[in-house]
């Protein structure tokens, strides 16, 4: 488990999760990756570490080239324990050691493993020397923790990137033109829209000043470090985080005896009337983290949910908690749904909708088996919606 040179004196050496399949809710069938960077000068510097049970595999490549108990500082960047896990093991091999992190890393990192570690507190603009390279530092609240930042270093034009350019991808490569980059601009679309959706602003913000620096690498925290797609992975960004949405739907739904799956095709017809993809994502086939990345290109979102004991399908009670939480703006969604004799989950599915703060149009109900003049109907409708 020897380090991964990235320049001269700089290292990656953070631990490969072959095993991972779930990451807090979503789907990581690719596994992960937690990055960590190890960076040789007249200070010992090593920027984040790894989920706990891959601590002794951070060590072992951090021990390929240096003992551990040299290293100087510990910059975090993320409290959050895929990024920290570690910390605590390589502050008691080097008990020495100055952790860097911003006024909430030091909190966040204090109340998680009740340590009094040396700190250094910076905060966006700040620098710190360590011989012949420095870094500078860019606070970046809310992607997606209070505490985020990221660190750059000008000597060697290596962004630090933290979560964000990150990808959840276990592979023995490291660089994005060892891998396949239509997959690592894939992953890092899935990435964004489970992880970072709700938080475009802030991005945009971070973007201004990632634009203003001179960028060689950009080395996240998870998944393929970039250095020769560096172009295309800030577009995607700037492109995810303005709200710059396609002529594409959704017609998300979950159905019980076919009535609303019939619905939901009506719907497909009315848009593509007018020139509108439709995506089809029956949750009975589609993870909830499996919708999330189309959304984030998607204008329109039709969500669909028989009634079932005057309430929604779980699954959509599932994607509509998880959407919530995540919801951009300028999308524009409806409801939809068959029903017996309550027809309550519609009007559910509605207001859920509109705490998501989505422009809504009028939803659609239909009770019992839809007939041919209902499913029309309906096509007729969607049609009318489309500008």
């Amino acid at each position: 488990m020897d380090a991964v040179k990235l320049r001269e004196g700089v290292y990656w050496v953070g631990g490969i999760d072959w095993n991972l399949r779930n990451f807090h809710g979503y789907l990581t069938p690719r596994g992960s990756s937690y990055n960590a960077y190890l960076i040789i000068d007249e200070k010992v510097t090593l920027i984040d570490s790894v989920k706990y049970y891959l601590t002794d595999e951070m060590i072992e490549r951090i021990r390929s080239i240096i003992d551990p108990s040299k290293i100087d500082y510990v910059i975090c960047n993320h409290v959050e324990m895929d990024h920290s896990g570690a910390i605590p093991a390589i502050m008691e091999l080097a008990p020495n050691a100055t952790v860097v992190a911003p006024a909430a890393g030091e909190k966040g990192l204090k109340e998680h493993y009740k340590k009094e570690w040396k700190f250094s507190i910076v905060k966006s603009g700040d620098t710190l020397s360590i011989g012949k390279r420095s870094f500078t530092f860019v606070q970046t609240p809310m992607i997606h923790w209070p505490d985020n930042m990221v660190t750059y270093c000008p000597e060697e034009k290596i962004l630090f990137s933290n979560d964000a350019f990150g990808q959840h991808i276990a592979s023995p490569e490291r660089f994005d033109d060892e891998f396949p980059a239509c997959i690592a601009i894939d992953e890092a679309k899935i990435y964004y829209g489970n992880i970072v959706l709700s938080y475009n602003s802030q991005v945009q913000k971070a973007l201004e000043v990632v634009n203003t620096l001179p960028i060689e690498m950009i080395a996240p925290s998870h998944g393929i470090i970039w250095r020769s797609h560096i172009a295309e992975i800030l577009k995607c960004y700037t492109k995810w985080s303005s709200n710059d949405v396609d002529n594409v739907a959704l017609v998300i739904y979950d159905t019980m005896w076919g009535s609303t799956q019939k619905m939901a095709e009506a719907i497909r017809k009315g848009f593509e009337t007018k020139g509108v993809k439709v995506k089809m994502l029956p949750l009975l086939h589609n993870h909830i983290s499996q919708v999330l990345p189309e959304v984030v290109e998607a204008k329109y979102i039709a969500v669909g949910s028989p009634t079932m004991n005057s309430n929604l399908l779980p699954t959509v009670s599932g994607l509509l908690t998880y959407l919530k939480a995540l919801s951009p703006k300028k999308r524009t969604a409806f409801a939809f749904g068959s029903y017996g004799w309550g027809g309550q989950s519609i009007d559910q599915v509605q207001n859920e909708l509109k705490n998501c703060g989505f422009d809504l149009l009028e939803p659609f109900k239909a009770k019992y088996i839809p007939d041919q003049p209902t499913l029309d109907a309906i096509t007729s409708k969607v049609a009318g919606y489309i500008a």
